[in-house]
């Protein structure tokens, strides 16, 4: 099975200028990721998709090929369905369209080459016909069912009891409510054919795995960039 890693990553970040580049426990960011997916051997081709020359420099230094993409589509609000559209028209065109795609982002530097694997591995037991992608997901960081809406001068819950099937959940210990889990922007992997036919990142069947919270933490501020250094730190055997 031939299959790709495509690191999306624009130049244009606000919260960090450079962020893509910006030196990680003595690497630049976006090598973090590179390097992981070099790691793992059913990953043939790792490809950074981007529109900016920095990063494509700093990419290939770190050993991955390059895929310049218009401006048009490095806007703030773009979207990330019309960049892997573009990409993967692209790749059919020249008869290289993989048979699996895996989407990583540079900003989750702590996810490790075991962890991508794992979900390339579900996908591929789940085959076409059971699954259309695969999302790896952490527990989530604050419950649904303990927030609330405004409406004029009161707050309401954000879930109505129809949906819960509890009476005021925002005051119910959270060992009782139910598990939930959020994308956590690691990894996913998804058939061409869910971007290119069904106009989808997920398709309709999304098998999913737990990562632990620590290795889920996503890096958008300078704050962020302290807090997975230290984490490297504690954990040093995968990284150090």
């Amino acid at each position: 099975m031939k299959i790709y890693a495509i690191i999306i990553a624009r130049g244009g970040s606000k919260g960090v200028l450079g962020k893509n580049v910006k030196l990680l426990a003595g690497k630049p960011l976006i090598a973090w990721t590179i390097e992981a997916a070099k790691k793992v051997p059913a990953i043939s081709r790792v490809i950074v998709n981007t529109d900016d020359e920095d990063i494509a420099t700093v990419a290939r230094a770190a050993g991955a090929e390059v895929f310049m993409r218009p401006k048009e589509l490095a806007e703030d609000l773009t979207l990330d369905l019309p960049v892997f559209e573009h990409h993967l028209k692209h790749l059919k065109e020249k008869g290289e369209l993989p048979d699996m795609v895996v989407d990583l982002r540079a900003t989750a530097p702590l996810r490790r080459a075991e962890r991508i694997k794992e979900g390339i591995d579900i996908l591929q037991r789940l085959g076409r016909d059971r699954a259309d992608s695969v999302r790896a997901v952490s527990k989530a960081a604050k419950h649904p069912h303990k927030m609330w809406k405004q409406e004029g001068e009161y707050i309401l819950p954000f879930l109505p009891e129809s949906l819960t099937g509890m009476k005021e959940p925002y005051n119910a210990p959270r060992q009782l409510l139910p598990e939930v889990f959020q994308n956590n922007g690691c990894m996913n992997a998804f058939w061409p054919e869910v971007v290119l036919e069904k106009n989808s990142m997920t398709g309709e069947k999304i098998a999913g795995y737990v990562m632990d919270e620590w290795e889920s933490v996503n890096i958008d501020n300078e704050i962020d960039f302290l807090i997975v250094e230290e984490l490297m730190r504690k954990h040093r055997k995968g990284f150090m």
